[in-house]
């Protein structure tokens, strides 16, 4: 961070805040629900996984049309326009006596999808070499928000229930409102729109990928997983007698000690280069707290499994967008994220209703029999999974005339040593590199591309 100005330390902070505002309010319902919402007009399972999960709809629906917005209107009117849909959203569900209003506030906060505009405004704001560290400030906060949220959550809804949750939220938001409209910098620069957004060319081509296609299933199963859970969990708490004001003393230790044990896993996985291996022992440690629950209710094994799952969740949700990084091709790394990040909350929407329906028509206990089914499905998806070695990535000026001359770049710098890939734009007169880091020689690919430009 030493390394960042001031502008892109204030746009780090900045953004990274109104990130994680958001992201708690979004992430506290999931722990207390299930337990809260049976004073609501039409309680039911079914509508217990729609409400934790129906922001995932709207999110995953609108990532990119909000993202395109940003582009036209630019990126802190859409970031206004977005918290403030999450504000109402809040409100509606605050004021709610019944599960469908509640639900339908949440899917009114889901309308708030404005990561890629947060992402694209990060872009704008700081220089390429020094981007990755403002992005992961930024991604950081998702998992400290998720962190905070398992544990305000309960003890919120305890003290003032689901209303003051959702107070809570709307608060929060309006905090975030000021901050985007007082202290997040205005775009001083234009970052290329492939790095940031999707484009509708793009997204389709990414589908096709046959290792994009797995970490987005994956992603899509992670926080499927995740809220199908959520939808049980609790009351399986209260039958063995600790009390919902009680559950943040099982989730704070367990979130921490989780992240602790996750931490050795990134370190090992990075330094023996086996983020395949590492990537499906955590998959396996999911399935696991599952089926430890299923054959055990006891406290004690519902910690242990807990211990568990959130050990493979973090290690699966650090290390899945790096894989994603690297093996996204150059030039289309914001079109890949774009498509992940809808893959991941839709997971979340497909998740509520998965735990809801099976709650409905059979025992909460099946659900984790089910889960365990979907894990082992996705064990197998990844084991076929190809990581390529490690890459960098390099973007360039370029002067093209047409696709023609782009065309005989490309072809030109492929022959080069240690250029994986090449992507030239010419709407953007921008040459993007996937390259080895040790075998290339920037120096000449540059002297390539110079004399090209000449001739």
């Amino acid at each position: 961070m030493s390394h960042l100005n001031p502008l892109e330390k204030r746009a780090a902070w900045s953004l990274a805040l109104v990130f994680a505002f958001r992201m708690l309010g979004l992430f506290m319902l999931i722990p207390v629900f299930a337990i809260f919402g049976k004073d609501l007009i039409g309680f039911s399972p079914l509508w217990i996984g729609l409400a934790i999960g129906a922001y995932g709809l709207t999110q995953a629906l609108l990532q990119i049309p909000m993202g395109w917005l940003s582009d036209k209107w630019g990126r802190k009117p859409v970031m206004l326009l977005g918290l403030s849909f999450f504000v109402l959203g809040s409100v509606v569900a605050a004021l709610a006596d019944s599960v469908y209003m509640v639900t339908f506030g949440r899917v009114l906060q889901g309308m708030g999808a404005i990561s890629g505009a947060v992402m694209a405004l990060a872009s704008d704001l700081t220089r390429e070499e020094q981007r990755p560290k403002v992005m992961a400030v930024i991604g950081m906060t998702i998992g400290l928000s998720f962190t905070i949220a398992m544990v305000a959550g309960p003890a919120i809804a305890a003290a003032s229930g689901l209303s003051g949750i959702f107070w809570c939220t709307a608060l929060m938001a309006i905090t975030g409102l000021l901050l985007v409209w007082k202290v997040v910098p205005v775009a001083v620069s234009k970052a290329p729109a492939s790095e940031t957004l999707a484009t509708k060319g793009q997204i389709a081509a990414l589908f096709r990928h046959p290792e994009l296609l797995r970490l987005n299933f994956g992603v899509l199963v992670l926080h499927l997983l995740l809220t199908a859970i959520f939808v049980v969990l609790p009351t399986l708490l209260l039958q063995q007698n600790f009390l919902s004001e009680q559950h943040w003393q099982l989730y704070l230790p367990v979130l921490i000690a989780a992240f602790i044990l996750m931490v050795p896993l990134m370190i090992l996985a990075s330094r023996k280069q086996q983020e395949k291996g590492y990537l499906l022992l955590a998959i396996s440690l999911l399935i696991v707290s599952f089926v430890l629950i299923l054959i055990n209710q006891q406290l004690w094994s519902i910690t242990l499994a807990l211990l568990l799952f959130f050990v493979g969740f973090n290690y699966l949700e650090a290390s899945m967008p790096a894989l994603l990084s690297r093996i996204a091709p150059a030039g289309l790394k914001g079109t890949a994220m774009g498509t992940y990040a809808s893959a991941q909350f839709f997971g979340a929407f497909a998740g509520g209703i998965l735990g809801g329906a099976v709650a409905s028509f059979s025992s909460g206990e099946s659900l984790f029999a089910v889960a365990a089914l979907i894990g082992l499905l996705w064990l197998a998806y990844a084991s076929r999974m190809t990581v390529p070695a490690r890459s960098q990535r390099l973007s360039l000026p370029v002067k093209v005339a047409d696709e023609a001359a782009a065309a005989q770049l490309a072809q030109r710098l492929t022959q080069l040593n240690g250029v994986l890939e090449v992507t030239v734009v010419v709407a953007e007169q921008r040459l993007y590199l996937k390259v080895g880091q040790q075998q290339f020689d920037l120096a000449e690919a540059q002297s390539l591309v110079e004399s090209s430009q000449k001739s």
